[in-house]
Formats: C-alpha cells, sequence, structure tokens
C-alpha cells in the first residue's frame, strides 16, 4: 500500500484541495511540506501527535518536512476553537519554548541537509513593514470572505480583537513565504484550520499564478475524533517532568472502548495488516488493545525502557500491590505536617489527586479513595510521619495513582 493510501484508511485525510496532484506528490516522495506549531508552552503535548507522526509517517516515505515554530505568529494567537483571547507571551517565553519543542521534535523527525528543516516565522514576520505587508498581502483578502470563516464565526458574539484578526493573513503569509524561499509546496494541519491554510493557497496563486502549485491537506482532528491531550481537564503533556512515562502510559491505557482503535489506527506505526486483524476485538480484548496503545505511544515519546517500566507498574497496580517504584511520587516535609500527621484530603490535594479540600471530600464520601488498597472511608483519617517516610499508595477512582512520601 502507498502512503497516501495509508493515510486514508488510517482516517487521517479531512480535506484536501486536489486529491489527485496531492496523491501523486505524497506516493511519488516529491511533497515538501510544512505543519505549524505555535509556542504556546514549554513542551508540546498529546494533541500534538497527529502531527508529529503524520512528519514521520511522510519523512519514511521520501517526502520532506519542515516543522514551521510560530515565533511569530504565537505573538498574536490564533482564535480558531478559542472563545477568548490567548495570554501574551514575551519574546523571550517564545524562544525558550520554541527550543523545548525541537528537542521533543527530534525523537520523530530526522533533521539535517536533505532531511527535515525546522524554521521559525519570527524570522520574517517580526521584519515586516506594515504599510508594506498591507499593500503587498492585505490587498489580497476580503474582510467579508474571512468574516464567513468558521475560525472567526465563534469568536464574533464575545469579541474578535483586531490584533486576532490579522492571524489568518500571518498563517497564509507563512506558506507564501516558505513556497518562495524553501520550495515548500504543501501544508498540512487540523480540519479546523481550513481557512485560515485555504488563505495561504490563493495567496500564492493571486501573487505567483494559477500555475503555482501549492497544495493544501487538513487532517481529521480532536473536533471529529478522540479528545487526544486532555484528562481530567490537564493537557498530557510529552516533557517527562509535567507528565511522568508513567502518566503518559496511563492515559493512553485508559481511553474509551470506542476510541482505542481508533487511536491505534491514527497514531501508531503497527503495520496495518495487524490493525485490520485488532478491528474485530470485543470486551476483554480491548483492554488489551489499550495496553498495546499505551506501550506503542509511551515508546515513542520516551524510549521502550521507560514504555516497559511503565507497563510493569500499570500492571503491578491493578493486580494489587506489587512494586510502585516508578509511579508518580509527591515529597512532603516535616513542615506540610499538622501535628506529626497528614489528614486525607490534604493527601489528596497535595498529591495533586484533587484540586481542592471539597473536591478531596467529595471523592471519599462517594468510596473513590483509597490507601495502600484499602478504601478510605472516613474524612478525617489521617498518617503519622513514620507511615509516610515508608511512603503511601493512593488511588482517586480507578485510573489516578500517586505515591505520597515524607523525606
Amino acid at each position: 500500500m502507498k502512503i497516501y493510501e495509508e493515510l486514508v484508511e488510517r482516517g487521517l485525510i479531512a480535506q484536501v484541495t486536489n486529491e489527485e496532484e496531492i496523491r501523486d506528490m505524497i506516493n511519488n516522495g516529491k511533497a515538501k511540506f510544512y505543519i505549524g506549531f505555535d509556542c504556546t508552552a514549554d513542551s508540546l503535548t498529546a494533541g500534538h501527535f497527529m502531527a508529529l507522526t503524520l512528519m514521520k509517517r511522510l519523512q519514511m516515505a521520501g517526502n520532506q518536512p519542515i516543522a514551521l515554530i510560530g515565533g511569530g505568529t504565537t505573538m498574536i494567537g490564533d482564535p480558531s476553537g478559542r472563545t477568548d483571547m490567548r495570554k501574551m507571551l514575551t519574546r523571550e517565553d517564545i524562544d525558550h519554548n520554541a527550543e523545548c519543542f525541537k528537542r521533543q521534535m527530534e525523537r520523530f523527525v530526522e533533521f539535517g541537509p536533505g532531511k527535515a528543516q525546522m524554521v521559525n516565522n519570527a524570522d520574517w514576520l517580526l521584519n515586516l513593514n506594515y504599510i508594506d505587508f498591507l499593500r503587498e498581502v492585505g490587498a489580497c483578502f476580503s474582510v467579508n470572505n474571512m468574516l464567513r470563516a468558521e475560525c472567526y464565526k465563534q469568536r464574533m458574539e464575545k469579541g474578535l480583537s483586531f490584533f486576532e484578526f490579522n492571524y489568518m493573513i500571518m498563517q497564509s503569509y507563512d506558506f507564501y513565504y516558505l513556497f518562495k524561499n524553501y520550495g515548500c509546496n504543501m501544508q498540512f494541519g487540523g480540519d479546523d484550520q481550513w481557512s485560515n491554510m485555504l488563505g495561504g493557497t490563493e495567496l500564492i496563486r493571486k501573487k505567483l499564478g494559477k500555475d503555482a502549485h501549492a497544495m493544501t491537506i487538513t487532517l481529521l482532528t480532536d473536533s471529529q475524533g478522540h479528545k487526544m491531550g486532555k484528562t481530567a481537564g490537564n493537557a498530557v503533556w510529552l516533557d517527562p517532568n509535567k507528565t511522568s512515562p508513567f502518566e503518559f502510559y496511563q492515559y493512553w491505557r485508559n481511553v474509551g472502548d470506542a476510541d482505542v482503535l481508533k487511536c491505534i489506527r491514527m497514531l501508531t506505526f503497527l503495520p496495518m495488516e495487524q490493525i485490520r486483524e485488532m478491528s474485530t476485538w470485543e470486551g476483554s480484548q480491548l483492554n488489551r488493545a489499550k495496553e498495546i496503545l499505551a506501550f506503542e505511544l509511551t515508546s515513542l515519546v520516551h524510549g521502550e525502557e521507560e514504555a516497559k517500566k511503565a507497563e510493569a507498574s500499570a500492571k503491578a497496580l491493578f493486580a494489587g500491590g506489587a512494586n510502585s517504584e516508578n509511579i508518580p511520587t509527591t515529597e512532603i516535609t516535616e513542615a506540610d505536617l499538622e501535628d506529626g500527621k497528614l489528614d486525607i484530603m490534604s493527601v489528596l490535594v497535595k498529591s495533586g489527586l484533587c484540586a481542592s479540600r471539597s473536591e478531596a471530600r467529595r471523592n471519599i464520601q462517594q468510596g473513590g479513595v483509597s490507601v495502600d488498597d484499602e478504601k478510605v472511608a472516613d474524612i478525617s483519617a489521617s498518617y503519622s510521619a513514620d507511615q509516610l517516610r515508608a511512603g503511601i499508595l493512593v488511588k482517586r477512582g480507578k485510573k489516578n495513582f500517586n505515591k505520597v512520601i515524607l523525606k
């Protein structure tokens, strides 16, 4: 099976501008494509997986990726999928985040001469002369058409700043600049980016003529598929200091039954023959599918050794009371104790298993909390310094664990 057909079978393609030409370019290794990453945090998340694995798949098929770091566009902020304005970051914050992104991307994509490239749109966007830019690029855009774009519609009721309104033009200019200066002939992004991305394709044609072969592909994203990268309202980071390998493994181990095979198709590099066989799995077999998904993705991000440790710890926990060495750990000090003890609600809050004491109280009263495999029924339960020095294993619900230890 050729790579484009594989992308289709894996359920990755949402919309394309010219499928026949795109198929030919991708299948014959002629695509030099870019995917953009705005630097809004100092780590990529599990929500970036689709883009990262796509770059890897296409590079393996002979195509050349360009990872575009949005050092310039991050200073504005993409309004797509937002009901409020993003926090403005400093140039120093953005540069730091970009460097963190690069280190994480190198686990997926091979950079170097003739291979993948990493560029930063701050290099051309931050030096633009405003009047010259309006004359060269702004004249190519219809405000009426822009306001009909879905990414702006949802913001009109609560208010869309002129600052953010420029984002589509900035993103479109990125493709135009990369097309002219880097030979980039294709762009990929999420299906919620369709309007922004079409703006770039149209800008190239208006400036360089109808024969300029600039292609646009969008991928299925969170809005149409599995809500990847979020758990309990928090991001699932690729940085092990933010989300440990065990927590990362557990996130994917606990996806819903309806999503597990979809995630395996879209995100792993298992051969399609094996995935087709798994498509008939049901019942307890889906738990095995979740273990496969979790192991494959944890291996991709953190390496096989960490994946094996996470897998062993997860199985040990579900088997009851075995080695908890690789489970997320919270260290407390004597200053955290009150009269030489720590009550269970404080344990839950300090470990991050509950956001507040009221949430902790509810979980205990609903029978959802256990310590060292024993259910906690009393909200006034507490643990001595000696118990805490030995370490206690706290569990909230079926999926959330933390080891609390006094240092």
